[in-house]
């Protein structure tokens, strides 16, 4: 079986990734999902709608379950509470067809997402050659 550019690409990126590129990587893929589930559902287009917020949904799902809850129990706390909202609000994006229960994720998850670019950039800034 041939490997296509874009999985060994994927492989690389992914082997070559800090813990937070890749964390950021992931929230980014929701939000794309989300986005995408809202524009379908927008133009009537249910079945690829639920199927773009499953994927969303799915995300979410392994961030929750890769939750070290032994090395940090309150931040594992709060963030297991704020997956499980998400999970919960895209459930019901996906059963009623409407965009508002999506607005609630974007809400929710939108802050995550950009203290992990800014903590990412930070980092890269830092680890950058001094010239």
């Amino acid at each position: 079986m041939l490997e296509t550019a874009a999985s060994r690409y994927q492989k690389v990126q992914t082997s070559t990734s800090s813990p937070g590129q890749i964390l950021l990587a992931l929230y980014n893929g929701i939000f794309r999902f989300l986005t995408a589930g809202r524009v379908a559902f927008q133009k009537g287009e249910l079945a690829r709608g639920r199927e773009q917020l499953s994927k969303a949904q799915a995300i979410i799902h392994e961030l929750e379950m890769a939750l070290d809850h032994e090395a940090a129990p309150d931040l594992c706390r709060n963030l297991q509470g704020l997956y499980l909202f998400s999970i919960d609000r895209i459930q019901k994006a996906r059963f009623k067809g409407e965009t508002c229960w999506i607005d609630e994720v974007v809400r929710v998850l939108g802050p995550m997402r950009e203290a992990w670019a800014t903590a990412v950039a930070e980092v890269q800034k830092q680890s950058a050659p001094k010239r």
